[in-house]
């Protein structure tokens, strides 16, 4: 356990913070920390971490993802200024459906250029029926608590 923080014992992403696990840090605070990782998807990308183990997004809560969000500003301002990119993407996959492979919450910047190896990722443009998306829109505001 690092100081208050819950910790994982079989956890990758925890053994980095604790420091029994090597990465190239580039920023942290006492709840993320920010790192690159071992197969950037391209030049400057990096993980954000919080130090504490939450699993997924769906497993956090304010307290966890506010320090996390302060970091990614604070380091997609740095990818800005070093390497100039034309986009920058923040991606967080939550559960194996969603490409996640390390269950600890985490977010990827991801500086873009045009033509960069990422290519596009989103689906065609097929638009959903007019009737669809009011049920579907229904159906959300209907769970919010």
């Amino acid at each position: 356990m690092v100081g208050r923080l819950r910790q994982n014992d079989t956890c990758t992403f925890c053994a980095i913070v604790a420091g029994t696990e090597s990465a190239d840090r580039v920023y942290e605070t006492e709840e993320t920390l920010a790192f690159l990782p071992l197969a950037p998807a391209t030049i400057g990308h990096t993980l954000i971490v919080s130090k504490a183990h939450v699993s997924d997004l769906w497993h956090a809560d304010m307290g966890t993802l506010t320090p996390i969000m302060e970091a990614a500003i604070k380091v997609a301002d740095a990818l800005k200024k070093a390497f100039n990119p034309d986009g920058l993407n923040l991606i967080n996959s939550a559960g194996a459906a969603a490409t996640q492979t390390v269950f600890h919450i985490h977010f990827h910047l991801v500086p873009r250029w045009g033509g960069d190896r990422m290519g596009d990722f989103w689906p065609s443009d097929e638009r959903l029926p007019s009737g669809e998306r009011a049920r579907v829109a229904e159906e959300i505001k209907r769970n919010i608590s």
